[in-house]
């Protein structure tokens, strides 16, 4: 289980492709690294991959074809900088929200816009998620935790302050760009509990 909350922003340096399937090593901050081994998880750009090889300032994971296919990797690039959170220890404190490591799809930005010490961005969202994203409710986006603004039929917007921008690599978003979604597991129950019917937010 993770938070949403990044702890440090890595940099692609491999990605050996054969097929859907890929490893990929990405370069980390030693603090980040710090007692992390082989087997264990870590959420890159909200997607939950386990590490097959640890060495010192970086590691590598492997992609399997479903998750491939399913988010942004299919996409990545060498030196593409990603966000990186290791699993939630037990004794933790849990300041996010809950995030599964487990991407729904991959939207786009939508549109870019400054509001005095904020930047908001807006991204589109397919019907399939409908009733999954509520305002002032929790979104993971490329696996940072945010609260949603405003949600419209097919869209939704969220608003960053600096220090998100500079510790993310939302910064570097730009229009078009794809990004990882992952909506609030509390939701995805209660919709399950309803049978999959939707309420207009």
């Amino acid at each position: 289980m993770f938070t949403g909350l990044i702890q440090a922003v890595g940099t692609v340096k491999s990605i050996q492709r054969s097929g859907q399937h890929a490893q990929v090593t990405i370069a980390a901050d030693s603090k980040l690294l710090e007692d992390y081994q082989i087997g264990d998880s870590m959420a890159i750009n909200g997607v939950c991959l386990t590490a097959i090889q640890v060495n010192e300032g970086n590691f590598t994971v492997d992609v399997m074809p479903t998750t491939f296919d399913k988010t942004t990797f299919k996409q990545l690039a060498f030196d593409a900088r990603v966000n990186l959170e290791r699993a939630m220890p037990a004794n933790g404190r849990f300041e996010g929200h809950i995030v599964a490591g487990h991407v729904d799809t991959t939207t786009r930005v939508k549109i870019i816009r400054e509001n005095e010490n904020s930047v908001q961005m807006t991204f589109v969202y397919p019907a399939s998620l409908q009733g999954q994203i509520v305002a002032e409710g929790s979104i993971a986006i490329n696996g940072t935790s945010l609260t949603v603004a405003t949600v419209g039929a097919n869209e939704f917007s969220i608003s960053l302050i600096p220090h998100s921008l500079t510790q993310t690599n939302f910064g570097q978003l730009k229009i078009g760009d794809q990004v990882n979604l992952e909506t609030d597991m509390l939701a995805k129950y209660v919709q399950s509990l309803l049978g999959g019917k939707t309420y207009a937010s």
